[in-house]
């Protein structure tokens, strides 16, 4: 039992030693590095105005792809339309309660737009077709009902916007189908000069231009020039052309001929660390390359006639003298 112990207490001290090492070391390498350098006022505006215009251009982008199916897409199609701007009236000729996905491929109106159907409601009305004519808003019942004997168009499908669905609070089918969807019920309406079959109890122009300002055009002016600017920023985003004509070339420096070029001293120095003694070679203190004919001088001062092959002893040619001097002080 007390040897137990006594290597249980001897595993916590080690322990304990070597959390105390590594505090000790961490401790060390923390007072070594100094304190982390602060960030000058030109550095950390350059940061927050980076986050800012990230989270723009993320936030907008991201946006897009909501926004558009939802409402830019409707508003696009309901302009393509060419609703009339006048409203005429409707009267409602008959409804039909369907059951099932195949009757369901369309909708007067339903709650969500991406969902599949299986119950659906299908209002039919006739309305009059001349644009001189405006709906009588003041009229009474009875002279509204004097109206519907004017002739009107054949039947067409009455829809709660040019999608047929929608989401709460702006669209609620119950409420819809029970003020247009009895046999007989008068409205104001607005019908398609593209396509006549279709009709819309609410028409307003501007209100899908501005939709389309409001969820397109903003965000996407928004995503484009953040992007722009991050790019500016931090990329290069100029042209090739401006690259290269930009670019600093390093080239070699080239020798067109050879034969007239010349090695001349080179020199190297090494000092001894103790600082006693000082070696100097000259390495390669007098080379020539020599690739012509013609006369040349040696290092020592001799005439070299190349053109004969003499040199006081023999030479030829292609001479390469190479003398190395070593001097200690």
């Amino acid at each position: 039992m007390r040897s137990d112990s006594s290597e249980l207490l001897l595993e916590q001290q080690a322990e304990e030693l070597r959390k105390k090492k590594l505090l000790e070391l961490a401790a060390a390498k923390k007072a070594k590095n100094g304190p982390p350098p602060k960030r000058s006022l030109r550095e950390n505006a350059s940061f927050y105005t980076t986050s800012g215009l990230a989270f723009l251009s993320v936030t907008a982008g991201a946006s897009l792809l909501f926004l558009v199916p939802l409402y830019v897409d409707p508003a696009i199609s309901t302009l393509v339309g060419d609703f009339v701007e006048r409203p005429t009236m409707c009267v409602t000729t008959r409804r039909e309660d369907m059951t099932g996905l195949f009757n369901c491929s369309w909708s007067s109106c339903r709650e969500g737009c991406t969902s599949d159907v299986f119950k659906c409601t299908h209002i039919y009305v006739t309305f009059i077709d001349d644009l001189n004519f405006t709906f009588p808003f003041n009229a009474t019942p009875a002279e509204l009902f004097n109206l519907t004997d004017i002739e009107r168009s054949e039947e067409a499908i009455l829809l709660v916007n040019i999608k047929g669905c929608g989401y709460p609070p702006t669209v609620k089918c119950k409420n819809f189908t029970d003020l247009y969807g009895f046999e007989g019920a008068v409205f104001p309406c607005y019908y398609s000069k593209q396509n006549k079959t279709v009709v819309m109890t609410a028409y307003n122009r501007e209100d899908q231009v501005n939709t389309i300002i409001h969820f397109f055009v903003v965000p996407f002016i928004v995503t484009v020039v953040s992007s722009v600017f991050l790019c500016i920023m931090h990329c290069d985003c100029r042209c090739k052309k401006e690259r290269r004509r930009h670019r600093h070339r390093h080239r070699r420096p080239r020798i067109e001929n050879l034969r007239y070029f010349d090695f001349s001293s080179i020199t190297a120095k090494r000092t001894n660390p103790h600082g006693n003694c000082k070696l100097q070679q000259h390495v390669l203190e007098s080379t020539v390359l020599t690739f012509r004919s013609g006369r040349e001088l040696s290092p020592d001062g001799a005439a070299l006639d190349l053109s004969n092959g003499e040199s006081g002893g023999s030479a030829r040619k292609h001479t390469l003298q190479l003398l190395v001097f070593s001097r200690r002080t």
